[in-house]
């Protein structure tokens, strides 16, 4: 009736026509659906046992223990990455016993929930490396004063071997073979190593030891936090919830992954971040709304799509939404610079005005200490990562050797991407 009413104002001015069509909507919206529900339903793929046992759970005022789980099997964590951050966060925010947990000692075995190889054995001082910076990264969703960090090596690493036997005994090998991924390698010949069958195990010890409630984490690990809620219900006598998020998908469509390139990271520098955003499909604007934003979903939902009704711009709706991704993760100013660094330099393909200049002592560098010093990349890897995916050049020529020694004879034009540009020059 609502809709047939606006088409019968057309003469509006369409802001006008656009505040009409949402003040409905979020009015119906506000009375069809709680905080709870939302929190139950956004970004959510499944809930086990179910949600109604969950939702009723949580109206009971009880305090749940919930937590999050992630090994540091690299250096940086990305957008689709927070989708389970946020959830955490919510929680927290209404109060509950939340867990942040590193995964520092199962990341020894490696997890290959969504691998159809073996992961390589990481060692103790790769680990150490990779989760320095993941509390830092964290931060910019989770908020820790009302997060509890551990780290799980508290506990596994004391468990004798005849307590780790007690553990196996609670599962059998059909159990983990019947794994698609699993299975599909076996079908192949492919190696499976036998210490893959102790990941889920040792992953429902962690929820055991937390005692938990709720474990959140992606559809990849449902299985992993299934065998917690076997642990809990056989040893406890306890029911416990599995709640599964929504993979947020990278740049290209497909799975956000540093393999492929397409990774938006919590440490990406704002301009970065704006870009890679802008760089979406039009069909991947609603669902980086509901996964990568804290933007009311319902009421931008409806916003969006009406603004795709009247066949608005689509780069403009993405303008608002990589405006709102770089302003939650830094500020509006940064946020509001990236936007109009974008539009200089992308949209009307222009350099700077102004170009920084960086000196160094020593008149030849390697490219990936270059990109460090300037401030591109925050790590060894991460400038690796930029090199690998074409994006670095000097004076036009792009680099693809991370190992490549860069001569500061004479003042040089580094640029990484589109947008980031800087001179380079040894110090007369």
């Amino acid at each position: 009736m609502f809709e047939e009413y606006l088409n019968l104002r057309l003469d509006l001015p369409n802001r006008a026509i656009a505040k009409l069509y949402n003040f409905w909507n979020i009015i119906c919206y506000t009375f069809a659906m709680d905080k709870t529900e939302e929190l139950l339903t956004r970004g959510v793929v499944n809930i086990i046992p179910g949600k109604g046992e969950l939702k009723k759970l949580l109206s009971s005022g009880k305090k749940l223990n919930i937590y999050l789980g992630i090994d540091p099997t690299a250096t940086r964590i990305h957008l689709g990455h927070a989708v389970a951050l946020r959830k955490l966060n919510e929680f927290a925010k209404l109060g509950h016993n939340v867990t942040f947990l590193i995964g520092d000692f199962t990341a020894l075995i490696g997890d290959t929930s969504d691998k159809d190889t073996e992961r390589p054995v990481l060692t103790p001082q790769e680990i150490q490396e990779n989760f320095k910076t993941y509390k830092k990264q964290a931060e910019k969703i989770l908020d820790f004063s009302k997060v509890q960090v551990r780290y799980n090596s508290e506990w596994l690493k004391k468990l004798s071997f005849q307590e780790i036997v007690k553990l196996c005994q609670r599962f059998s090998v059909g159990d983990f073979i019947s794994r698609e991924l699993i299975k599909k390698r076996l079908a192949e010949g492919k190696r499976v190593g036998l210490h893959e069958f102790l990941y889920p195990i040792m992953q429902g010890f962690d929820s055991l030891t937390l005692d938990t409630d709720l474990q959140l984490g992606g559809t990849d690990q449902t299985f992993n936090m299934q065998a917690g809620r076997t642990l809990i219900k056989e040893i406890k006598n306890k029911e416990s919830f599995v709640l599964s998020t929504e993979f947020l998908m990278g740049t290209d469509g497909r799975k956000m992954s540093k393999s492929w390139g397409n990774a938006i990271w919590l440490d990406d520098g704002p301009n970065d971040m704006y870009v890679k955003v802008m760089a979406i499909s039009d069909a991947q604007i609603i669902e980086y709304v509901a996964l990568a934003t804290n933007w009311p979903l319902k009421e931008k939902d409806l916003e969006f799509e009406y603004r795709f009704k009247t066949n608005e711009n689509p780069i403009n709706i993405k303008k608002d939404l990589a405006f709102e991704i770089v302003k939650e993760l830094y500020d509006e100013k940064s946020a509001q610079d990236a936007k109009e660094n974008f539009e200089k330099t992308i949209q009307n393909k222009e350099m700077p005005n102004q170009v920084q200049l960086c000196s160094f002592d020593l008149d030849e560098l390697c490219i990936v200490d270059i990109l460090k010093h300037v401030g591109f990349a925050s790590s060894n890897s991460a400038a690796k990562d930029l090199i690998e995916q074409g994006g670095v050049s000097i004076d036009g020529e792009i680099i693809k050797n991370p190992n490549q020694n860069i001569k500061l004879d004479k003042e040089k034009l580094l640029k990484v991407g589109k947008r980031r540009f800087v001179k380079i020059k040894v110090k007369q």
